[in-house]
């Protein structure tokens, strides 16, 4: 299981698709409000003057001393929807993230996000 205190750890580490193949830099977790387990992570992707931040769930995740490894191909993390290295994800972006990844979305029962940055 994992622990949400761990969790500020795995900032600057590397994540790893399955063949260990580097995606990008881990840049921030985000928790399912319901839950406030790790849910979805932020990776930093791109040419250095160019960053982008990419999602991806963190489900199945494996931690290395240095690295992230999460369960989905580098190509398949690296088309994920993005956000600017400065940008906050948008309410309404949120649902299109759990369905790139054929995720199941549920928003609060009063219409409250389904994640939360931590």
């Amino acid at each position: 299981m994992i622990r949400p205190a761990d969790v500020r750890e795995w900032r600057e580490h590397d994540v790893v698709d399955p063949k260990g193949r580097k995606i990008g830099i881990l840049e921030a977790i985000y928790v399912d409000t319901a839950t406030d387990e790790p849910a979805m992570a932020t990776v930093r992707t791109g040419l250095p003057t160019r960053h982008r931040l990419v999602f991806v769930p963190l489900d199945e995740v494996v931690l290395g001393p240095d690295y992230v490894r999460v369960s989905h191909a580098r190509g398949t993390v690296r088309k994920a929807p993005s956000i600017g290295t400065d940008d906050v994800l948008p309410a309404e972006q949120e649902e299109s993230i759990f369905r790139y990844y054929d995720m199941a979305y549920r928003p609060g029962v009063h219409g409250e996000r389904q994640l939360a940055r931590r």
